[in-house]
């Protein structure tokens, strides 16, 4: 199995350009990574991996941001804003409150879009780029819309967004319309758009810059590698737990795909690999029912709802890459309410660390792990948070407190302060 957390490092084949190729990781079929546009495999319509033939280790790397790890990305440097180098925040009271020993929070809401997603652009765009497509084209709840619409402007190239009508947040969609993308509101959920944009991307009239795009994982990755390095800084070791959003499972997949390039490289240590923990909301948790149940693959959730838009997602294409990555870390994936997604939206906020939706369900899924007694207390844990606060005012406000009405002077505030 290619998958495999142990798996060694691969030999590297003919067809691979500067030590770098992209091989199916249902069949193995491997293929030259820049000649041609492609997303699945020629031959299954399998899952591509970016393959390297020499695993990066902790000395290969040197800068900042994205591109500081340009070792264990197909170029040395990519069209950047910058991105990356996002903070790891201590949250000392929601950790005493959650129970265990140590808890910190990447906060990936702090990328110039708002979002983890520019850690893939930076790199889906340099590939567009080298391969000299004209058109980029994404599906979107937001997040992806925002980011790519930046980037490709950054690039000069056109750019097609498509989002389900009615259900993407409204600064989500200000991004990409400032940034001047083509936006396409479709009838129909965000698996309905990917379907149309994959279609495109069948067609030649786009080039699809979703997570399908094995690329755009290869910028995500970095999240896994600074957040190993950062904890280590601090703590002298690494994390054992990693909680994380899951929506269409890029993240889950990137994390583990640089974890196991490090073991490759004899870089990190099997045992030191963090367990991997996926949380979806209950509206919309494909993931968790092939977990609970140990199936192999996600079936389709046709209707999907949470307020967390950014993960409303029923048919997750990475789940082929991520349900090992949970299996072969130890890892578990949770279902998480509405109602505890926003309490976790609001203990964060009093840590001072603004996030929308969809990022505060990485602690509302280890909060309801660690009262489950599966996670323990005398873990160190870390929570990946993806996205800003801003990205959904509405939400934001209908979390917080109403504002106070109060008379045009200063007495009138203090007698109101005192009641």
């Amino acid at each position: 199995m290619s998958l495999e957390l142990t798996a060694p490092a691969p030999e590297e084949p003919s067809v691979a350009d500067d030590g770098t190729w992209l091989e199916c990781i249902a069949c193995g079929a491997q293929f030259a990574p820049f000649e041609d546009v492609r997303y699945t495999c020629d031959d299954c319509d399998g899952l591509l991996e970016v393959r390297y033939a020499s695993p990066p280790t902790w000395d290969d790397f040197e800068g900042r941001g994205v591109w500081r790890y340009n070792a264990a990305l197909p170029f040395e440097e990519g069209v950047s804003l910058p991105e990356g180098a996002t903070p790891l925040h201590e949250v000392p009271r929601l950790e005493a409150d959650v129970g265990v020993e140590t808890l910190r929070v990447k906060h990936e809401g702090m990328n110039p879009t708002g979002s983890f997603k520019d850690r893939g652009m930076t790199v889906g765009v340099r590939v567009a780029k080298e391969l000299g497509v004209g058109r980029l084209a994404c599906a979107s709840t937001g997040n992806t819309s925002a980011a790519l619409a930046a980037y490709g402007a950054r690039g000069g190239m056109e750019t097609l967004v498509l989002l389900p009508a009615g259900k993407v947040a409204a600064g989500k969609i200000a991004q990409a319309s400032l940034h001047d993308a083509r936006i396409l509101e479709v009838d129909g959920n965000f698996d309905s758009c990917l379907d149309i944009v994959q279609d495109l991307a069948a067609r030649g009239e786009a080039y699809l810059l979703n997570s399908l795009n094995p690329f755009r994982l290869e910028g995500q990755k970095t999240i896994g590698l600074e957040i190993l390095e950062e904890f280590h800084e601090d703590y002298g070791g690494y994390p054992d737990r990693i909680v994380l959003p899951v929506g269409n499972a890029g993240n889950t997949s990137a994390l583990y795909k640089a974890f196991r390039e490090l073991v490759q490289s004899g870089a990190l240590d099997v045992e030191d690999v963090p367990k991997l923990t996926g949380v979806q909301a209950e509206g919309a948790a494909p993931m968790v029912e092939a977990v609970e149940n140990g199936w192999d693959e996600t079936r389709r959730w046709e209707d999907v709802e949470t307020r967390a838009t950014a993960i409303r997602i029923g048919n997750p294409v990475n789940a082929p890459k991520a349900l090992p990555g949970i299996r072969e870390t130890d890892g578990t994936a949770v279902a998480v309410s509405d109602e505890e997604i926003t309490e976790a939206q609001r203990d964060l906020a009093a840590e001072g660390v603004g996030v929308e939706p969809a990022s505060a369900a990485s602690v509302a899924g280890l909060r309801k792990l660690r009262a489950e007694g599966v996670v323990d207390a005398d873990e160190q844990v870390v929570c990946l948070t993806t996205g800003h606060l801003l990205k959904d005012p509405d939400a934001a406000f209908e979390a917080g407190d109403d504002p106070e009405p109060v008379p045009n002077d200063t007495e009138a505030v203090l007698e109101h302060l005192a009641e």
